[in-house]
C-alpha cells in the first residue's frame, strides 16, 4: 500500500476512542462532519451537567458506584461547569456532541473515575433528558416574555380608554370600537399563548434518565432520585418512550408557531397604522429605521421583521414534523436533527417577544386620525337599525333594510347620516324621529356597547383593572 493510500484512511479519533471497541478505525471526515452535533447542542452544557451530577449522586446513593468515585465525580462536573461558565473550555467537533465533550473534559480533570460516570445510563436517556430541561427553561422565559408584553398592551390600553376608532372587519371600517378593547384582544391572544406554553411544559415535564440506550438498566437505580433532583415530576413509565420520544418538543414548537403567528397579527397592524395612509400610530427612532435612497421614509422594520418570523417557526415545526413522521422506535441517529431548528424557533421568538413588548409599550397614537376615521363609512349603520328595533318594535331584519336604504340616500347625497335631513329618513320610516341623532356618532356607538367583553368604555375599565390584578398577581 502506497503512502498516498495510507494518507486517506480515516484515523481512529477522539470520539471513536469513545465508542469504538468494535471498529478497527475511526470515522471519515465526512463522517465526522455529519455526525458531530457539538456547535449546536453546546448549549446545553448547563443541562448536561445537571444531569449528570444528578446521576452521580444517585449512583453513589445506591452503590452501584463508590461513594468517594460520586464525589469526585461531582466535583469534577462542577469544575467544568465553571470552566464552561467562564468560557474557558475548547469545544471538539472531533468528540461529536455536548455529553462528550464534558465527559473527556472531566476524564482529563479527576483522571479514570470519570468513566465511571456513564454507568447505567446512554446518550440516548441523557440527550433526551438534557433536551427536555432546556425546553423546559425556554418555557418559563417565554412565559416571563409573554407577561411583560401583556403589561406593555395594558398599560397602553388604560391610557386610551375612551379613544375611539374604527373596527373592521375584511379590513373594512364596520364600526366604531375603543383603542384599549383592540388593545386588550392582544393581551387574551398572549394569555392563551402563555396556557399553551404552560401545558406543553406540564407534559414534557417527566425524566428520560435512566431508560438508558432503549431498555432500562440491569443496576438497581434510583429514578425516582434523579427524576426529583432534576425538578421533575416523575420518571418516564416506558424506556422506549423515554429515549425515542420528541412530541414534547413538537408541541413546544406548536405553540411557538401559534405564538409567533399571534404576535405577527398586531405587528401587521403597527406597520399599517403607521403608514401616512393610516396616520393612527408613530414608533420612535429607537423602533424605527430609514431609507438609504430616500431621506423621507421612516420604516417600522421591526414589526416587518416579527411580522416574518412565523415562516422560519412554523417552518422548523415543518421540519421536526417531517424527521418524526415514520420514524420506528428506539432511537435513531434522525433525532439529532431534533435541536437545531427547536433552539432556532425559541430564539426568534423569544427576540420577536422582545420586540413586541418595546414596540407596545412605544407606540404614540394619533386620537384625532382614529376618531375621524371611527367615523367614516357609515359605521353607525348598525346603531340605527338597533334603534329602530328598540324603538319601533321592528323586527332586526326589518331594521337592517331600513338602514341600508338610509345609507344608500346619504351616500347618494354625500353626507354622513348624522347629516342626512329627518325627512329622508322619514321616508324610508315613517317612525323615526329626531332621537336618531343620538345614536349617530362614533362615540356613541363606542359608549352603547355595554355587554359584557363589549367596547364600552365602561367595560373596558373593568376589563383593565382585571388584568391589572391578575397580572401583578402573577396569575396565569
Amino acid at each position: 500500500m502506497s503512502d498516498d493510500t495510507k494518507s486517506e484512511r480515516p484515523s481512529k479519533s477522539a470520539a471513536s476512542a469513545m465508542w469504538g471497541g468494535r471498529f478497527a478505525q475511526g470515522p471519515a471526515a465526512v463522517m465526522e462532519a455529519i455526525n458531530a452535533s457539538i456547535n449546536i447542542d453546546q448549549r446545553m452544557a448547563e443541562e448536561d451537567i445537571a444531569g449528570s451530577l444528578a446521576h452521580a449522586a444517585m449512583l453513589g446513593a445506591t452503590g452501584v458506584i463508590s461513594s468517594d468515585d460520586s464525589a469526585t465525580i461531582q466535583r469534577g462536573l462542577e469544575h467544568v461547569r465553571d470552566e464552561i461558565r467562564a468560557g474557558e473550555l475548547q469545544w471538539s467537533p472531533a468528540l461529536e456532541d455536548v455529553h462528550m465533550n464534558i465527559e473527556a473534559r472531566l476524564k482529563e480533570v479527576i483522571g479514570d473515575a470519570a468513566g465511571r460516570l456513564h454507568t447505567a445510563r446512554s446518550r440516548n436517556d441523557q440527550v433526551a433528558t438534557d433536551f427536555r430541561l432546556w425546553l423546559r427553561s425556554a418555557c418559563d422565559r417565554i412565559d416571563v416574555m409573554l407577561v411583560d408584553y401583556q403589561r406593555a398592551l395594558v398599560a397602553q390600553a388604560e391610557e386610551h380608554v375612551d379613544q375611539v376608532m374604527p373596527g373592521f372587519t375584511h379590513l373594512q371600517t364596520a364600526q366604531p370600537v375603543s383603542l384599549a378593547h383592540h388593545l386588550l384582544s392582544y393581551v387574551e391572544l398572549a394569555e392563551r399563548d402563555r396556557g399553551r406554553f404552560a401545558d406543553a411544559r406540564r407534559r414534557l415535564n417527566e425524566s428520560p434518565l435512566g431508560c438508558a440506550a432503549l431498555a432500562g438498566t440491569a443496576f438497581p437505580i434510583d429514578r425516582d432520585m434523579t427524576s426529583k433532583s432534576l425538578g421533575f415530576d416523575r420518571p418516564m413509565g416506558n424506556s422506549l418512550d423515554g429515549v425515542a420520544a420528541r412530541d414534547f418538543a413538537l408541541e413546544v414548537l406548536s405553540a411557538a408557531s401559534i405564538c409567533a403567528v399571534n404576535l405577527s397579527r398586531f405587528a401587521d397592524e403597527i406597520v399599517l397604522w403607521c403608514t401616512r395612509r393610516f396616520g393612527f400610530a408613530s414608533l420612535s427612532d429607537a423602533w424605527s429605521t430609514g431609507s438609504s435612497i430616500m431621506p423621507q421614509k421612516r420604516n417600522p422594520d421591526a414589526a416587518e421583521l416579527v411580522r416574518a418570523k412565523p415562516g422560519r417557526i412554523i417552518g422548523s415545526l415543518t421540519g421536526l414534523l417531517t424527521v418524526m413522521k415514520g420514524l420506528p422506535l428506539a432511537y435513531s441517529k434522525d433525532l439529532q436533527e431534533d435541536k437545531a431548528p427547536t433552539f432556532q424557533a425559541i430564539d426568534d421568538l423569544e427576540l420577536a417577544l422582545l420586540a413586541m413588548a418595546g414596540m407596545a409599550g412605544d407606540l404614540t397614537f394619533n386620537g384625532a386620525a382614529m376618531e375621524a376615521a371611527a367615523g367614516e363609512a357609515y359605521s353607525d349603520a348598525t346603531d340605527l337599525a338597533d334603534w329602530v328595533v328598540r324603538e319601533l318594535d321592528k323586527p332586526f331584519r326589518d331594521a337592517h333594510h331600513i338602514s341600508g336604504s338610509i345609507v344608500k340616500a346619504a351616500e347618494d347625497r354625500n353626507v354622513t347620516l348624522s347629516d342626512l335631513p329627518l325627512k329622508v329618513m322619514q321616508s324610508v320610516e315613517p317612525g323615526i324621529d329626531e332621537r336618531i341623532f343620538s345614536v349617530l356618532s362614533a362615540r356613541a356607538s363606542m359608549e352603547s356597547r355595554t355587554s359584557y367583553g363589549g367596547t364600552s368604555p365602561v367595560r373596558v375599565r373593568e376589563q383593565v383593572a382585571a388584568w391589572k390584578l391578575r397580572l401583578s398577581a402573577g396569575e396565569s
